[in-house]
Formats: C-alpha cells, sequence, structure tokens
C-alpha cells in the first residue's frame, strides 16, 4: 500500500476506534460531550423524549466499531480476504449513514432520529464525518493481504 492509502487507513482506523470508545463510555452512562444524558440523547440520538439507548446497544456499536477499526488498520498476516471484507463492510455502511444522513433521512436507518438538534448536526458534522471514513478506509477495502 501507497504511503498515502496507508496514512488515509491510519486515520479512519483511529477515528473508528475512538467512536468505539466513546460508545463504550456512553454505555458506562457518560454524557460527554454533553453536559447530561438528556442533552446527549438530543444531540446525538436524535430523540428529545430523554430515552437513550440501552447499553447494550452502545456495546454493540462499540463492538461493531472496534471490528471495523481492526480491519481497516489490519496490514499482512492471517485472513486478509476476511480483513477486506471487514473493510468494505465499514465503507458501505459509513457510506450509507452519510448519504442518508446528507439527505436528512437518517431516521430510515434509526427510527426517531428526528429532532431539529440532531438534523443540524447530522447534516454539519456526523454525516460527512461518515463519508469521510468511508472514503478514508477505501484503501483497505481494496486490499487483499499486499503490503
Amino acid at each position: 500500500m501507497n504511503p498515502l492509502a496507508r496514512a488515509c487507513t491510519a486515520v479512519a482506523g483511529t477515528a473508528m476506534g475512538a467512536l468505539s470508545v466513546l460508545h463504550l463510555a456512553w454505555a458506562a452512562g457518560s454524557s460527554w460531550p454533553m453536559g447530561d444524558r438528556r442533552a446527549l440523547t438530543d444531540a446525538v440520538v436524535g430523540r428529545r423524549d430523554g430515552v437513550f439507548p440501552p447499553p447494550a446497544a452502545c456495546v454493540l456499536v462499540a463492538g461493531a466499531l472496534g471490528a471495523g477499526a481492526a480491519s481497516v488498520l489490519a496490514d499482512g498476516g492471517p485472513a486478509p480476504g476476511l480483513r477486506a471484507a471487514g473493510a468494505r463492510a465499514c465503507v458501505a455502511a459509513f457510506a450509507l449513514r452519510g448519504a442518508a444522513g446528507m439527505c436528512g433521512r437518517t431516521d430510515l436507518l434509526s427510527p426517531g432520529s428526528c429532532s431539529p438538534r440532531f438534523r443540524a448536526l447530522d447534516r454539519r458534522i456526523y454525516s460527512p464525518l461518515c463519508l469521510a471514513l468511508a472514503a478514508l478506509a477505501s484503501p483497505a477495502a481494496g486490499r487483499h493481504g499486499s503490503v
């Protein structure tokens, strides 16, 4: 992999790892970066009723992000086809999530994600981040164990 592609996948994998840790913090009850869980629910989940997803859901997302990070960061070693398939799944998931958000339709993927605050943040921050992660991870999606 060329140096630029290696740098892109390093950024994507590191960001996905950080997002995984953030979801684990939310599973443990943290409201960071908001002041309380109600504000976090409105800003991140898109629900104004204050009902945050259960810890198990946060752990599941954290696990998916962690596995995705491992797929994107892995270079060499056993199971290159599996790693590439994991990276392709990450690229597809982030691209779909980003496109849905940019179209204002995240609610199709996550029913109830429709508060005005969430929609504004989704179009300005979350969806562009998802599209950037899809693009940055894409070199890993085409890699089949080559170095």
